[in-house]
C-alpha cells in the first residue's frame, strides 16, 4: 500500500513540528489509539483499536522515527500485530514547509504491508481504510492545533461607532423612522 499526499496546516512550522512530536496530541488525533508510550529516544510503544470491513482487532506496534531535521522533516517506522487480525509494517516520510507565517504544509508519504486476514480482504478495502484513517487524523488534527494555537483576532478599525443608547434612539434613527412615517400615510 502507499499513500501520498499534503495538507495546510493553520500554524507556523515550529508549532507544527511541536505537535507531530507531543504524543498526547497525535494520540487524541489518530483514531482509535488507546495509547503511544515513549520507550526511548525518538521509539514508542502504540497501541490502536482498528476495524477495516470485517476485521476488527486491538494492534500493539512500535514506531521509530529517524533522519529528524526539525522542523523540516523526519522518517517514521513503524510495525504492529493484531493476533489472528493479521500485522502490518511500513514507514512515512513526513516534511514540513513554511508556506506563510502562521500557514505550513505538512507532506507525507507512507509504504506500508499487511499481512494475516487484513490481507485477505483485499487491498482496496486496506487502501480505503488507510485514507479515511488519515482524513480523519488531518480534522482532529487541524481542531487541536487551533485549539492550541488560535488564530490572532481581526484588528479592531481605528473608528469604531459608539454604541446606540438603549434608552434613546440615535437622531439618525429616529429621523429615518420618521421620513418612512410620513412616506406610508402621506
Amino acid at each position: 500500500m502507499n499513500l501520498t499526499g499534503q495538507q495546510v496546516l493553520p500554524v507556523t512550522q515550529a508549532e507544527a513540528w511541536a505537535a507531530l512530536n507531543d504524543t498526547a496530541m497525535l494520540q487524541a488525533a489518530v483514531p482509535g489509539c488507546e495509547a503511544i508510550t515513549p520507550t526511548g529516544e525518538h521509539s514508542f510503544d502504540v497501541q490502536m483499536a482498528v476495524s477495516i470491513g470485517p476485521v476488527k482487532a486491538k494492534f500493539k506496534g512500535k514506531l521509530q522515527l529517524s533522519d529528524l531535521k526539525p522542523p523540516q522533516s523526519y522518517r517514521l517506522s513503524f510495525e504492529g500485530s493484531g493476533g489472528a487480525a493479521g500485522h502490518g509494517k511500513g514507514s512515512a516520510e513526513v516534511t514540513l514547509q513554511a508556506l506563510a507565517p502562521r500557514e505550513t504544509q505538512l507532506a507525507y508519504t507512507v509504504t506500508a504491508s499487511v499481512g494475516g486476514k487484513l490481507a485477505q480482504i483485499g487491498s482496496r478495502l486496506v487502501d480505503a481504510a488507510a485514507q479515511k484513517l488519515a482524513e480523519d487524523f488531518f480534522a482532529r488534527f487541524r481542531a487541536a492545533l487551533l485549539e492550541r494555537h488560535p488564530p490572532p483576532a481581526e484588528p479592531v478599525s481605528a473608528v469604531t461607532p459608539a454604541p446606540a443608547s438603549a434608552s434613546a434612539p440615535s437622531p439618525g434613527l429616529l429621523a429615518r423612522l420618521l421620513a418612512w412615517l410620513r412616506r406610508l400615510t402621506g
